[in-house]
């Protein structure tokens, strides 16, 4: 771009190669055969409420609208759900708030999502790991992957059923500290 170009604020348009146009239209043309209907649900803005059981805090956050992640909710989660013993924040992956989403909508969830455990530093891991043979010593809650939550009114075995039917990553089952452990990693139960 010139330098003049560039002061007066100007966007350089590049010619697109054929390969590029055609990878795109690639990736678009599907989602326009989708039903109206179909197209509609997955462009529909995506909101999730929260309270933090350790931390008392709450949020209601939108974090998906017109097709696109909304970059400041998704720093807003990213503290959200940080590191509680350590302050430490860490990327939660915009795949784990999907899940959590379909997951709110498999159980006609009317209240927030309780927050056991979200992002863990590797020192907390650790720690936790060293208090108890639960913690996996490459937990995906060390990398924004994984989430331990209940939801007030729904019983804890029909949360567990609805993350098994999404057939999405991870869930454990934990009735005895209260909570379902799900992540975004392979498929499996425990």
């Amino acid at each position: 771009m010139s330098e003049f170009a560039h002061r007066a604020g100007a966007t350089l348009i590049r010619p697109v190669s054929r390969r590029r146009f055609l990878a795109t239209l690639g990736a678009v043309a599907p989602a326009l055969a989708w039903p109206d209907g179909l197209r509609a649900a997955v462009l529909e803005p995506r909101e999730l409420h929260f309270v933090h059981t350790h931390t008392a805090e709450r949020l209601v956050v939108e974090y998906f609208r017109d097709g696109q992640y909304l970059p400041d909710a998704l720093s807003t989660v990213n503290h959200f759900l940080r590191d509680f013993r350590t302050e430490e924040v860490h990327t939660i992956q915009p795949e784990l708030l999907d899940l959590l989403h379909r997951l709110a909508g498999a159980t006609d969830a009317t209240r927030p999502f309780q927050v056991i455990s979200a992002f863990r530093s590797p020192k907390t891991n650790a720690m936790l790991r060293s208090h108890s043979e639960g913690v996996a010593a490459g937990s995906l809650h060390m990398v924004g992957q994984a989430i331990d939550i209940r939801i007030d009114a729904v019983p804890l075995p029909a949360l567990r059923a609805a993350a098994l039917s999404l057939h999405r990553g991870g869930v454990g089952y934990y009735p005895g500290s209260n909570f379902v452990h799900v992540d975004v990693g392979r498929v499996r139960t425990w």
